[in-house]
């Protein structure tokens, strides 16, 4: 099973058993749950796909907190040619590693998303269409 959820405004793709970095939430320790209620998109092991408009109702995806990491180092160097301006400067952000433990899906989202789906409604002709000119 195959999910998209939404998180500080990024967007992650998560499967049962997969580490995340996600950027650091400084109110979790280690070992603890955490739960995603913004999921986007499904995709069960049967190969049904459930499309949220714009959020799944009733979708959760939970993890555990493996630990509080810090990425590897990145340099910004800037420089000016002909100016003697050089700066080099080291960055490590701060990371939460994240084990995706569950993904729950009521029975009602997932019935009510595929009925919704494979009803559509009639699109009615504007003005200019009906006439052929």
């Amino acid at each position: 099973m195959i999910a998209i959820f939404e998180n500080r405004g990024k967007q992650y793709k998560a499967k049962i058993g997969d580490f995340l970095k996600l950027p650091k939430i400084s109110t979790l320790n280690k070992n603890d749950s955490i739960t995603f209620d913004k999921v986007l998109f499904i995709k069960d092991t049967n190969g049904q796909t459930i499309i949220g408009s714009p959020l799944i109702s009733g979708t959760q995806i939970i993890g555990q907190v493996v630990e509080q990491i810090k990425d590897k180092k990145i340099i910004v160097f800037k420089k000016k040619r002909r100016h003697n301006y050089r700066r080099k400067i080291g960055h490590r952000q701060d990371l939460t590693l994240i084990k995706i433990k569950e993904i729950k899906m009521s029975s009602q989202s997932s019935s009510s998303s595929t009925d919704s789906i494979s009803s559509k409604d009639k699109v009615k002709p504007t003005k200019g269409e009906s006439s052929g000119s």
